[in-house]
């Protein structure tokens, strides 16, 4: 068997290719270029959209960069014929070993996608691959727009939405989940009404019904709102549970805040309140029942905020209607403003706070995908193309399925 042959069965021809002649040249002093040369037999006949056969109307010459030969880069060269359709149509035939329209064989694109797999940043993976790294985010967003289309969101009745930013306090992205499957089914520009609009267009090109979507959880901000009502009129809003206990939260600490310029004592504590309980170490633990005690508003702002987190409990939605009401008396009397505050922003937002007693949904899922997606930043060093980001928010965290062949690395 000659090298030719060798080279055949390497890369998988099947008739009617085979490797005609293999050529090496020098690319510098230290390493070769290696060129390998395919061909189809001489009669041989190809099939168009139709299954007829058909006979070669004329070639072009094609070259596509293949993985690497030991130390040497290795480039795939072939005449490609076109054939004349049974439609009259002149049409090229598409090649076994790459994509229509790539300059890289499936393998090369394999291994590419493979070293992202493994969480190598995209321009880094370019530079061991020897290419420019918008060639490979080419390579990179073709394959996640293939599965995207081809992703079936038929099932998602549950969604949370929240937003990321694309650098820090710049260029929002607007992401979608699916709750229940925990993944990733929608990202686009913008952190408003439209980013909803959006969603709804998406649905709809997935052949997915707008009633299908029974709730929707999010936060309180007046675009995601106004978006989920004008564009998911039938969609139950429940407003985002981490969200609301961050905002009370910020009550206790403006509470503490308050009380920290009176009292030096308070100095360094602010964890002391903001931790769950269970995370404070004894000392924390001494010191938050001493400040209780010495301090009677940030003592009551404390009480209430462990009794507020009694509504997460609820599981009868009158219940729940008649403990809040209950809660919402009490922090009105205790006359301390930030509660008052945060008690004016519950009820004016009653029904989608409420919402979550049946739902028991909450954007826990969108909280565990944003952690990833900055780490993905953080090894990027930042993206400066969002439709880049975007791509890769699904590639992390979408569960695509992916059909390129599998490459390991």
């Amino acid at each position: 068997m000659n090298s030719a042959q060798l080279f055949t069965q390497a890369l998988g021809l099947l008739p009617p290719w085979y490797v005609e002649k293999i050529k090496f040249d020098k690319e510098s002093n230290e390493s070769k270029r290696l060129h390998i040369y395919l061909r189809f037999e001489r009669g041989s006949r190809f099939t168009d959209e139709s299954g007829k056969q058909c006979l070669v109307h004329d070639t072009l010459e094609r070259t596509w960069q293949h993985l690497n030969f030991f130390e040497h880069a290795c480039y795939l060269h072939a005449n490609v014929p076109r054939i004349k359709t049974s439609t009259g149509k002149i049409k090229q035939v598409n090649v076994p070993w790459a994509r229509p329209n790539s300059g890289f064989t499936l393998l090369f694109e394999a291994y590419a996608m493979g070293l992202i797999e493994d969480e190598m940043p995209v321009n880094k993976a370019a530079h061991q691959l020897r290419v420019l790294p918008k060639r490979i985010w080419t390579v990179f967003n073709y394959w996640i727009s293939k599965a995207i289309n081809a992703d079936d969101q038929s099932k998602v009745k549950s969604i949370g939405v929240d937003e990321t930013s694309q650098k820090r306090g710049h260029n929002y992205i607007t992401i979608a989940a699916d709750l229940e499957r925990r993944r990733v089914i929608f990202a686009t520009p913008g952190k408003d009404a439209n980013s909803l609009f959006q969603l709804a267009e998406h649905f709809k090109d997935k052949r997915v019904p707008l009633k299908q979507i029974e709730h929707i959880s999010m936060d309180m901000s007046t675009g995601y709102i106004s978006g989920a009502v004008n564009h998911f009129p039938d969609a139950k809003i429940v407003f985002d549970r981490f969200h609301i206990k961050k905002m009370l939260n910020q009550a206790v600490d403006e509470v503490r805040k308050s009380e920290r310029r009176l009292h030096n004592a308070l100095k360094g504590h602010k964890y002391t309140f903001l931790k769950n309980e269970k995370n404070l170490s004894i000392k924390q633990k001494h010191a938050k029942i001493q400040f209780i005690e010495d301090y009677p508003a940030l003592g009551e702002t404390v009480r209430l905020q462990e009794l507020f987190e009694d509504f997460f409990g609820f599981c009868d939605k009158e219940e729940a209607a008649a403990f809040l009401a209950y809660w919402c008396d009490l922090a009105q009397d205790s006359k301390i403003l930030p509660l008052m505050k945060f008690t004016a922003m519950i009820k004016s937002h009653w029904t989608g706070v409420i919402n979550y007693v049946q739902a028991k949904i909450s954007n826990g899922v969108l909280e565990g995908i944003n952690s990833k997606i900055q780490l993905a930043k953080n090894r990027a060093r930042g993206y400066r193309n969002t439709h880049n980001l975007i791509n890769m928010v699904y590639f992390i965290a979408g569960k695509l399925k992916f059909d390129y062949p599998q490459y390991s690395t």
